[in-house]
């Protein structure tokens, strides 16, 4: 017995240390691919980390996402932020990441969808509220805009981007007298601002 634990314990440590070996590589190898991303050499930034490349690794996913994206090859970065997502499914950083590409890409459906499951986790996002409901104020949809756009306006009150899409959102809504209020509080916060006068000389 007491042999079968000494086997044991060295597989374990042999175990052990294969890993740490293994990580040791892909940390040298990471550090590299920081040091080309620094200097814009992207397809080198990829190649080191290409052959230590596994599927199951959300760390790697979302790296090669992101230095693809750099790349200008958005239909890759994509794929592989599909995988860090399906890895890590509570996590929302892997779908702030794939909607830079899929904006790029002009694919405002998706992005729409991943600002949606982005709310499903965390609804008070200020940057993911206010950005469906700019996805919805520039499809002529006010009535959802507002929806969204109330919220990020409410958790930052004095923020120039929430007021002036928040004002003229009412204004396309008929809410004449919250408008004006807003494109008041828009001359607080940058005076003299051309859209929030033309919105006020609308209003007259």
């Amino acid at each position: 017995m007491e042999i079968l634990n000494k086997i044991f314990i060295v597989i374990l440590l042999s175990g052990a240390f294969s890993a740490s070996a293994q990580n040791s590589v892909l940390e040298t190898k990471f550090g590299k691919s920081y040091e080309f991303e620094i200097v814009k050499k992207y397809d080198d930034a990829i190649n080191i980390l290409k052959d230590s490349y596994t599927a199951d690794s959300y760390e790697l996913n979302l790296r090669m996402g992101w230095l693809y994206y750099l790349n200008g090859k958005n239909k890759e970065s994509i794929e592989y932020y599909q995988k860090a997502i399906k890895l890590m499914p509570a996590a929302i950083e892997p779908i702030w990441a794939i909607i830079t590409p899929l904006s790029v890409m002009e694919n405002w459906v998706e992005v729409e969808k991943f600002y949606l499951a982005i709310l499903k986790i965390d609804s008070k996002n200020s940057t993911a509220n206010y950005n469906l409901g700019s996805i919805y104020y520039y499809r002529k949809n006010y009535v959802v805009a507002k929806k969204y756009l109330d919220v990020s306006l409410n958790l930052f009150p004095f923020n120039y981007d929430n007021l002036i899409l928040s004002a003229w959102t009412n204004y396309y809504l008929g809410n004449k007298n919250d408008a004006r209020i807003l494109f008041n509080k828009t001359l607080l916060y940058k005076s003299g601002d051309a859209s929030a006068m033309e919105g006020l000389s609308l209003l007259k």
